[in-house]
């Protein structure tokens, strides 16, 4: 089974596919030095496979690449990185951390 991750800047989200179907993505809202991430959501066919874990983790790489200050305002992405904060809690500007209770 193939899966994959894309960024779809048309539709203002990022989608997983799994072997040629859509499975789940991440709404976001991007500005010039931020990507506020607004909900993920996986087929419930889908879950219970480590999907939404990988959707999140593509999703925090990229923003990592592209040198992005992420906001994780869908609960799930926020429990994501606090469950990985010594990969993911730079990411998310100190003075915003307590906003998403990811403390310091």
């Amino acid at each position: 089974m193939s899966t994959e991750v894309s960024d779809r800047p048309d539709r203002d989200r990022f989608e997983l596919e799994r072997d040629g179907a859509l499975v789940g993505f991440v709404t976001y809202r991007l500005t010039d030095r931020t990507i506020d991430l607004l909900h993920a959501e996986v087929d419930p066919d889908h879950r219970g496979r480590g999907l939404a874990g990988r959707l999140v983790r593509a999703v925090l790489d990229d923003a990592r690449a592209r040198g992005l200050d992420v906001l994780p305002h869908c609960p799930y992405v926020a429990a994501f990185v606090d469950g990985h904060r010594e990969e993911y809690l730079d990411l998310v500007p100190r003075d915003r951390r307590a906003q998403f209770g990811l403390g310091s």
